[in-house]
């Protein structure tokens, strides 16, 4: 297994800032955080360069980068703006996620709060930490990938969005009329899941089932959850998978789940693998980090130590505490844990 390394300091000669502000993250306008937010970086005497245009943001912050003269890339908005800026900044660039959208499941698990001050101060005193990704067809994601009905919510939440509803906003609210819909149309087709260690390694099948889940960081919707040690710096991703279909079977995965005593199912399967393989017979969509993806098969593997995010003093002293446990007592080369209980 891959060490994660220690987190770093950032670059102390770089004093450029860029801000990519998303307008229409949240269920509201964020024009006045990042107003609040500007003041608060040039106090500290940092350059700032803001855009609306993640083209050009990133293009630029990738110039910046290979200079260094560029602090780091501050991405205002949810996890649909990190996932875009993952995809779309080198490997290297330091990046900030200033936590404006829905749900911010990886700024909330990164321990970085919404207040425009306090990620100010981040840009000054906030540490580096490597993290790993996960590659869904070549699309590169950083909490989870799933498929089935919680994808093929998210695909019509995002058609709505894209067509104008709430001005383009977003809020759990919105996902109620789409979720109501499916629940009496969406027909949970049979998936087949394999996972594996890598190319060389036999692969394990999985399946049919009716949910699958892949997780590099442990937070999905609300909190559920679903694989609480996916780590996100241990070279894994956590594969939850549950067998049953339909409306009533899942809401009963859901309450189980949220007294975390899902891996007691004898229909739920909780393993870890660098590689996995979704498939079906049918046209199923996925989702990755909340966005629409497209449609199966997905061929899904973790990049060890890809994404270079900035995070609190108190998170970096976590992680790095976490990583000394971890090479204290380490898992054998190969080993595919599975969680579930004996």
């Amino acid at each position: 297994m891959d060490q994660a390394l220690p987190p770093q300091s950032l670059p102390s000669d770089a004093d450029l800032v860029m801000v990519l502000h998303n307008p229409r993250a949240g269920r509201r306008s964020s024009q006045r955080r990042l107003e609040r937010f500007l003041r608060a970086i040039e106090a500290y005497g940092y350059r700032v360069e803001v855009s609306t245009d993640l083209a050009q943001a990133t293009e630029a912050a990738n110039r910046r980068h290979e200079r260094g003269d560029l602090r780091c890339l501050v991405g205002l908005g949810g996890d649909g703006t990190a996932l875009e800026l993952i995809n779309r900044s080198s490997p290297g660039v330091p990046l900030l996620l200033f936590p404006a959208g829905t749900s911010n499941l990886a700024a909330s698990h990164l321990g970085i709060s919404k207040n425009p001050q306090a990620v100010a101060q981040l840009i000054h005193d906030g540490r580096i930490l490597r993290l790993d990704a996960g590659s869904a067809n070549g699309r590169l994601f950083l909490v989870m990938a799933s498929c089935g009905f919680d994808a093929a919510v998210v695909e019509t939440v995002h058609r709505r969005r894209m067509a104008g509803y709430r001005g383009g906003h977003g809020s759990f609210l919105s996902f109620i009329g789409p979720i109501i819909k499916l629940m009496r149309t969406y027909p949970f087709p049979e998936l087949s899941v394999t996972y594996s260690l890598d190319d060389q390694s036999e692969e394990t099948a999985i399946g049919p089932v009716a949910w699958a889940f892949v997780f590099n960081l442990p937070k999905y919707g609300w909190g559920l959850p679903l694989t609480p040690k996916a780590d996100g710096t241990d070279g894994q991703l956590d594969v939850c998978t549950f067998a049953r279909g339909g409306v009533a079977r899942g809401l009963w995965y859901t309450a189980v789940s949220q007294l975390a005593l899902h891996p007691g199912l004898p229909d739920c399967r909780l393993a870890r693998a660098r590689r996995i393989r979704i498939t079906a017979a049918e046209p199923v969509s996925y989702q990755l980090d909340g966005d629409p993806g497209g449609a199966l098969p997905l061929e899904i593997e973790v990049l060890a130590r890809r994404v270079q995010v900035v995070v609190p003093p108190r998170t970096a002293a976590k992680w790095k505490s976490r990583t000394l446990d971890t090479e204290s007592v380490p898992v054998q080369a190969g080993e595919i844990r599975d969680d579930k209980p004996s």
